[in-house]
Parts: C-alpha cells; sequence; structure tokens
C-alpha cells in the first residue's frame, strides 16, 4: 500500500515510542529545497537560530517520552547535497532532540545494510522510500510481513555508526 498525505502523516501520529530512519542515498531532490540549496552553494551559513516544522514535531515527541533518530550512510567526498544537509538541517535537528548518526563507508565495507531508506515506525511498522536514480522520491510504500530484517539494520547502523557531532567535528561542510 501506498502511503501519502494524511495517511502518511499517520505514521508520526500513531508511534507510541520510536520513529527511525535510514537514509542511503548522496543526495535527494526536493523542489522545495531548491532555492535554499542554491545560497548554501553560494557561500550562505544557515541561520543558527533555524527552527522548522520538523524541529518542532521533535520537540513535541520528546516531550511526550518518544525518539526520532536516523542513520545516513555516506561516502566520501561527501555531495554538495550532504554538506548542504548537514549545515541547513542535521546541526539544527540534532538541537531539537532527533538522534542523527552517521556512517562513512569511504574506507570500509558495507556491514550489510540495504540500499533501501525506510522509516520504522515502534519497530514493527516499515516504509519504504522509493527514489529515482536523482534523489526525486517516487513514492511511500509500507511494507507487510516480518519487521524483524529491519530491526536488524537498524542495530547494525547504530552500532556502526558514529553521533552526527562527533562525525563533523573538524569537518567544514561549506568546503
Amino acid at each position: 500500500m501506498f502511503l501519502a498525505g494524511d495517511a502518511w502523516n499517520a505514521c508520526f501520529d500513531t508511534m507510541q515510542r520510536e520513529a527511525w530512519r535510514l537514509e542511503t542515498l548522496p543526495a535527494y531532490t526536493m523542489p522545495q529545497e531548491a532555492e535554499k540549496l542554491e545560497r548554501f552553494l553560494a557561500g550562505e551559513k544557515s541561520p543558527d537560530d533555524y527552527n522548522s516544522g520538523w524541529m518542532n514535531e521533535v520537540r513535541q515527541w520528546r516531550e511526550e517520552g518518544k525518539s526520532v533518530g536516523r542513520v545516513h550512510i555516506v561516502t566520501r567526498p561527501l555531495s554538495d547535497y550532504l554538506r548542504f544537509e548537514f549545515e541547513y538541517y542535521y546541526r539544527h535537528h540534532v538541537k531539537a532532540g532527533e538522534e542523527i548518526r552517521i556512517l562513512d563507508l569511504t574506507d570500509r565495507p558495507n556491514p550489510g545494510l540495504p540500499d533501501q531508506d525506510f522509516w520504522m515506525f515502534d519497530e514493527s511498522k516499515v516504509v519504504h522510500l522509493n527514489y529515482r536514480p536523482d534523489g526525486t522520491q517516487i513514492n511511500r510504500e509500507l511494507r507487510e510481513g516480518d519487521p524483524e530484517p529491519y530491526r536488524k539494520w537498524k542495530r547494525i547502523a547504530v552500532a556502526e555508526s558514529v553521533p552526527f557531532e562527533e562525525y563533523v567535528k573538524g569537518l567544514d561542510v561549506r568546503a
């Protein structure tokens, strides 16, 4: 079953404990980000007081005792989009309480993770995020069946990754 609009939002609204994502792409094509990405590539830094609806949601979930996290698989050199994402989103999202980790596979083999982006809710509901090669999202697909492989991938991804702030320490994402 494909999820959009209210059905997609309901995944977050009905989670009891946790939402967790595996990100595998070096770039995501989001039309609403195009202008901000251009400004970043021209040298603009995100404002230190940046805030967003997502950050407000994360804060609310944290107040309710829920957690939100992700692991993003990367290789160096980081793509322009990843540098943008780190600067404009991740550095702010961790301050709001999102648990963001980075798994750098530049000098090591993949520890057995899929090349499929997904969200997992309460370690039981899995939604695949399907993309074109350029990073444009095609759809979101609710997966049926045993979520154990996804729980296993989450354990591996978390164990093999480092916290975002540790990963970027000393890294100039604008370079």
